[in-house]
Order: C-alpha cells, then structure tokens, then sequence
C-alpha cells in the first residue's frame, strides 16, 4: 500500500478540536494526570490483572523531571520539545500498542513488562534537552539537539538502574535512538526481537503525534526553528569546510516540510517502522485520527505555500515553561 495516498476507512469529523487536546479531542495533553489515567486505561484493558505501579511512577518522574522539580534538573526550556509533546506521543504509543494487541493471536501478543517499558522510554525519549543544574556552558536544552538522543538514552539506563529494572536497562537506552538520527535506524541492535515492535512503535508515536497537533504548523515556525537556531541545525559545515544553511529563516522550514514528510517521515513510518501506524486505526475501530490531522496539516501548509499565504497562520499553541506567553517570533524575542 502507498501510503502517501492512505486514507482512513471511518472519517470521524472533529470539530473545534482544542489545541491542548490530543486528535480525539478527549484528553488534555499538556496534563500529565490526564495523560497517565488514559495510559493506564489501555494498560487496564489489555492486562486486567496486571499492576500499572510501573507506569504510574514513570509518570510521576516525567512530571517532576519537566516541571523542574526532580533534584539536579532544571525544568524543560526547550520551546518546541516540551510537556505537551512527549505526553501526546506517549498517549500515541499506548494506543499504537493497544492496536497490536488488538489484532494479534494470543501466540502473537506481547505482555504488561514490555507496555511499560515501551511507556517509560516514551515519556523518557526527549529527557535529553533537560539540562542538569551543574551544566553552566549551556543555556538552554536546544543546545543539546545533535545529541539529546543519546542523552535521553543516559537519563533511561539510570531511570531503569534505580527502579529495579536494570535488566531492561540496555534495551531502553538501545530502543529511544528510533526517535532519533544519531543512529542509522537499520543499525539498531536489540537481543529481543519483539523490542524491534515496540521501537517501531515509539519512533512512528514521536512522528505522528507531533505532526498531527492542531498548532504543529505555528509550532515550527515560532518554536522549531528557535530550537535549531540554538542547536546547530540551521547550518553545516560541509566536506569542502564551507558553510551550508540547511533553513536560512522559519519560513524556509515551512516551505520544506512537505518535502520531509514526503521523503523522511513516510520512509520512516513505511520502511523503518513496518506499517506499525495502522494500529491506530485498530486502537480507533476504523479512523486512524493521527494520519487524518497529519494529512490535513500537511495539505493545508501546501496550499499555504502555492498561494503565498504562510503569514495566514494564526493559531496560538497553549503555552508551556520556555513560552509562559505566545510570541509570534521567538527568534526575535529571544535571540
């Protein structure tokens, strides 16, 4: 199936979606409370007899770790990779995971241990852009972009170290880089093979759910950018030494976002990931809500970009630590 052309078979309409609500319109997505009972319904539903304690407590840990009240962490400073976004992603692998379990056999299904610890390296995923209160080269965690995967990977190791879970303590800080680019996606080695599912799961979360948010549109021109901005990613220095601007402005970025979900993000999903988005659709029964608003998000910036209409985006994404107030330019106001 080319899924560049995928459509849901059910098109359920939402209507004033909310910008803090996830693509159901149902939970508020910057609430970690709200997020965390949502989770641990679908751990509920698939594992009735199991206990959620190790959900539970992950959440407690993101909460503080983001807020700034984990010992020897600053709060989340980042504009774009915040709260709001690892909670919606992690709803995203919950219900991705509820899919599968869904559709396979008993023979095929997996168990409560590997839903918590797919849940805990989604919550834990960007715990890389934290910056740690003893850290005075770096003003905010956008710096930490090129590498904040593999420090999401050092953060998981000690997570699972200090809970008594230092078994999964390898497989964790393995499975996060598929949210990420600093290891080749086909170079990812795990000794369990159904870990491969749940990475899969993680990385097609971390895509879909950000790039189905009501405001992703405004949040990459006025909070993507900044963040590439401050972590080195607007330029390179290419094999000649020369320099190469990768987005010479936000706008830029804009413009090439079909191009990325064209040619990256669906390479992703399909290649990389197996298709694993059609879980969704089983979480839903019938509509996949996460490629509909991606697919509108995208349609839209498309017609955006033909008509010369870029400044027509308005909407105010809610705020969060790093924007206690929405500026239409960050770049401007904070550089």
């Amino acid at each position: 199936m080319d899924i560049r052309f995928w459509l849901p078979q059910k098109a359920r309409p939402m209507k004033s979606r909310r910008s803090d609500y996830d693509v159901s319109n149902t939970i508020k997505v910057t609430s970690s409370l709200a997020v965390r009972d949502a989770v641990c319904d679908i751990f509920r539903d698939c594992y009735p007899a199991k206990d959620d304690s190790l959900i539970c407590h992950a959440f407690e840990t993101f909460k503080n770790l983001f807020e700034g009240h984990q010992k020897g962490y600053h709060a989340c400073d980042t504009y774009y990779h915040d709260k709001q976004h690892t909670l919606d992603m992690t709803l995203a692998f919950a219900r991705l995971f509820h899919g599968h379990e869904k559709q396979s056999s008993k023979k095929h299904q997996l168990n409560d241990i590997y839903m918590s610890i797919g849940v805990i390296t989604a919550l834990f995923h960007d715990a890389g852009y934290i910056r740690k209160r003893n850290d005075h080269r770096h003003f905010n965690g956008a710096e930490y972009t090129r590498i904040h995967v593999s420090r999401s990977a050092t953060f998981l190791r000690d997570y699972l170290l200090k809970n008594n879970l230092g078994q999964y303590a390898d497989t964790a800080s393995t499975m996060v880089h598929y949210t990420g680019y600093e290891v080749p996606l086909d170079k990812i080695r795990l000794k369990d093979i159904r870990f491969h599912m749940i990475g899969y799961m993680i990385g097609t979360a971390d895509l879909i759910a950000q790039m189905a948010d009501r405001c992703y549109l405004e949040k990459c021109r006025d909070r993507l950018y900044p963040e590439f901005q401050l972590g080195g990613m607007t330029e390179i220095i290419n094999k000649n030494g020369d320099r190469e601007v990768i987005f010479s402005s936000a706008e830029e970025l804009l413009i090439r976002t079909p191009d990325f979900y064209q040619h990256d993000v669906l390479r992703r999903l399909g290649h990389y990931f197996k298709n694993v988005f059609h879980y969704a659709q089983l979480h839903f029964d019938g509509a996949n809500l996460y490629m509909q608003a991606v697919q509108k998000n995208i349609r839209h910036i498309e017609k955006l970009i033909n008509n010369n209409q870029l400044n027509s985006l308005c909407r105010i994404p809610p705020e969060n630590l790093a924007c206690p107030a929405y500026a239409p330019s960050l770049a401007k106001h904070h550089y």
